[in-house]
């Protein structure tokens, strides 16, 4: 008995799967959608970045919520928060994931968060295995071109070819921000393989169509906060199958964030450690 409703959960999966791999063409319309919110977003942005603001995600919450929060976060936790009800990210033939992570790095400088991050080149090392392939296509002072081949597991494996334009503005000594904006994504078929091939971009399964990342650094006197929001567009969920699919999709953005933000500060600590411990000359603090 056992055995066939494993069977038979397995045929419903795979019909589902196959439901979702349907290509599928981004619209104008939903992107236009996707631009509006991200415009919104920025606006909403430039006001928590002005001194005074609440620069970090729970400086805008109640006092005991916020005094928590910065515990466990010094307690090498990581806060991840949906920034916007699903409900509300609803768009014709879309869905935006606006997901919003914090984390803590010990004993670590903005300094050295940040030639970590910049380290495009090395992305595909530090980040494995989301990360294949990353490189640092040109750089302009703070401006950044970079390209990550990224791939995504759930249910079924995704590859992706993404470009991205970055930009670092430096507030003061304590305050430092980016801002990326996709500029391309293509879904690789058969990755890896001899007859591998990019799908048009806005012409695949819509598993990913657009991302943009927005990350803050808070030096204090005994580390550095990190913080990241990741807004991305998919395609929305075929009918009927949103019981299965959609907390596939959901879950997705915000196990990517939580484990980019896990990784950052796993690899800050691992430099420090290779270099002599924590009180090396490696940009970390005594």
């Amino acid at each position: 008995m056992r055995g066939r409703v494993l069977v038979s959960l397995l045929f419903v999966c795979l019909l589902a799967a196959s439901g979702v791999a349907q290509s599928v063409e981004l619209q104008p319309e939903t992107r236009s959608a996707f631009d509006h919110y991200i415009a919104e977003a920025e606006l909403r942005m430039r006001g928590e970045l002005r001194p005074g603001g609440p620069f970090l995600l729970p400086d805008a919450w109640p006092a005991d919520r916020r005094d928590q929060a910065y515990q466990q976060l010094r307690r090498s936790e990581v806060r991840i928060e949906r920034v916007i009800p699903g409900e509300q990210t609803q768009i014709p033939h879309g869905i935006i994931h606006d997901w919003t992570g914090v984390v803590f790095i010990p004993r670590a400088s903005v300094a050295s968060v940040l030639a970590l991050i910049q380290n495009y080149d090395h992305h595909q090392d530090i980040y494995a295995p989301e990360v294949l392939q990353s490189r640092l296509m040109r750089r302009n002072g703070d401006d950044f071109h970079i390209f990550l081949r990224l791939r995504k597991h759930k249910v079924t494996t995704v590859v992706l070819n993404t470009e991205y334009n970055v930009h670092f503005m430096r507030l003061d000594a304590h305050h430092t921000y980016s801002m990326s904006h996709s500029t391309r994504i293509a879904e690789v078929q058969n990755p890896g393989g001899q007859d591998e091939r990019e799908l048009p971009p806005g012409k695949d399964h819509g598993f990913l169509w657009a991302l943009d990342t927005y990350w803050r650094f808070f030096e204090v006197e005994d580390g550095t906060f990190v913080q990241c929001e990741a807004i991305s567009l998919t395609r929305n969920i075929p009918a009927g199958l949103g019981w299965l699919i959609g907390p596939i999709v959901e879950s997705l953005p915000r196990q990517s964030l939580e484990f980019t933000l896990a990784t950052t500060r796993k690899a800050i600590a691992d430099r420090s450690l290779q270099a002599g411990g924590p009180n090396a000359d490696t940009g970390t603090k005594d």
